[in-house]
C-alpha cells in the first residue's frame, strides 16, 4: 500500500514538472532560500503595516490639526504643537496620569510579590501541585468582560458576597461597604480585580525562571551547608530576577493602557478618582470628539511607554549579563 501511494505521488510530481513551462522552471530554480522566505512573509508584513503603521502615521498627522471626527466637512487647520502644549499643561491630564501611576504601581507590586510567592510554593512540587496550579490559572483564562461584570456583582453592597465577607471580619454593615462608589475604595477595588486576574500570569513567568535554575547549584550549596534562607537570597532570587523583571515589564505595559476593567467597574468614577489615561483618551476622542487633541494625547502616551520600556529593557539586559 505504501509503495503504491509513493508511486502515485512520484507520477504526479513528474506530471507537474512536465507541465511546468521551461522558462518558469528556470526562474524557480534560480530563486534563493532567502527570497523564498521573503515571499512567504511579505503578505504578513504588508498586513501588519496596514494595521499598525498606517494608523500610527495618521494619528501623528492628526495630532497637529484641529480635526473633529463628528465634523468631517469642516476645514482642517494645522495648529502645530498647540495640542501637545495644552495636554502637558492641562491639570486634568496630570490627574489622570497620577491615577494611572497609582494603579500601575500597586498592581505590579502585588502581582509580583504574590505571583513569585505562588511560583515558589508550586516549585516545591508538593502533593497535588498540578491541580492547584490549574485552579490558580483559571482567572487568567477568563475574558476581561466576564471578570469585570462578575466582580461588579460581587462588589454590590446589598447582594454582593464581598461586602458580606468584609462585614463578617470587621463588623461594618454591608450597606456601608461601597467599593465602587467610594472615593477611597474605588481605586483599590480595581487593583484587587486586576491582581486577582493577572497574578497567575506573573506566576507562570516566575515559575519558568525557578524551573530553569540547575539542581547542581543547590546541591553545591548544600555541600557548603548553606541554609534554605541563604540559598533563597544567594541563588533563587538572583537567578530568577531576570524572569521577574520580564513579568514586571509585560504587566507594566498592559496596565499602563488598562481600559476595559476600569470602564466596566467604575467608568472612571466616582468623579475622576479612577479616571486613568485610557479613560481620558476615550472621553476626549469619542465623547468630546476632539480627535486631533486625543491623537496628540495618544502619541504622548505611546512615546512615554516606548521610552520607559526601552530604558527598562537596557537595565534588564544588564541584569541578565551578570
Amino acid at each position: 500500500m505504501t509503495d503504491t501511494t509513493s508511486s502515485i505521488l512520484d507520477r504526479a510530481a513528474e506530471a507537474a514538472a512536465r507541465a511546468t513551462p521551461v522558462t518558469l522552471a528556470k526562474r524557480v530554480r534560480g530563486i534563493s532560500d532567502r527570497t523564498v522566505a521573503w515571499l512567504f512573509i511579505a503578505p504578513t508584513i504588508v498586513l501588519l503595516l496596514a494595521i499598525n503603521i498606517f494608523p500610527l502615521i495618521w494619528a501623528i498627522q492628526l495630532s497637529f490639526t484641529n480635526y473633529r471626527a463628528n465634523r468631517p466637512n469642516e476645514p482642517i487647520k494645522n495648529i502645530g504643537l498647540s495640542n501637545y502644549s495644552r495636554i502637558l499643561t492641562d491639570t486634568d491630564t496630570w490627574i489622570a496620569m497620577q491615577a494611572t501611576a497609582h494603579f500601575v504601581f500597586w498592581t505590579i507590586l502585588l502581582q509580583t510579590v504574590i505571583g513569585f510567592a505562588l511560583a515558589y510554593l508550586i516549585d516545591r512540587k508538593f502533593r497535588g501541585h498540578a491541580f492547584w496550579t490549574t485552579i490558580i490559572l483559571v482567572p487568567m483564562m477568563l475574558s476581561p468582560a466576564v471578570v469585570g461584570n462578575f466582580w461588579r456583582f460581587l462588589y454590590e453592597p446589598q447582594i454582593g458576597l464581598f461586602a458580606y465577607i468584609v462585614s463578617f471580619f470587621t463588623g461594618i454593615p454591608p450597606t456601608e461597604i461601597l467599593m465602587l462608589s467610594s472615593v477611597t475604595l474605588a481605586p483599590w477595588a480595581i487593583i484587587i480585580v486586576d491582581t486577582w486576574m493577572w497574578t497567575p500570569y506573573v506566576m507562570l513567568i516566575c515559575l519558568a525562571g525557578l524551573r530553569s535554575i540547575p539542581d547542581y547549584i543547590y546541591e553545591a550549596a548544600e555541600v557548603d551547608r548553606a541554609s534554605n534562607w541563604r540559598q533563597f537570597w544567594s541563588i533563587t532570587l538572583p537567578m530568577a530576577l531576570p524572569f521577574i523583571m520580564l513579568a514586571v515589564l509585560f504587566r507594566g505595559i498592559e496596565n499602563f493602557k488598562m481600559f476595559d476593567m476600569v470602564n466596566l467597574l467604575t467608568g472612571g468614577g466616582p468623579g475622576s478618582t479612577t479616571e486613568v489615561a485610557s479613560i481620558t483618551l476615550k472621553r476626549e476622542a469619542f465623547e468630546k470628539w476632539r480627535t486631533g487633541f486625543s491623537s496628540a494625547f495618544a502619541i504622548i502616551l505611546f512615546v512615554a511607554v516606548f521610552g520607559l520600556a526601552n530604558i527598562y529593557v537596557k537595565v534588564l539586559n544588564r541584569v541578565k549579563s551578570r
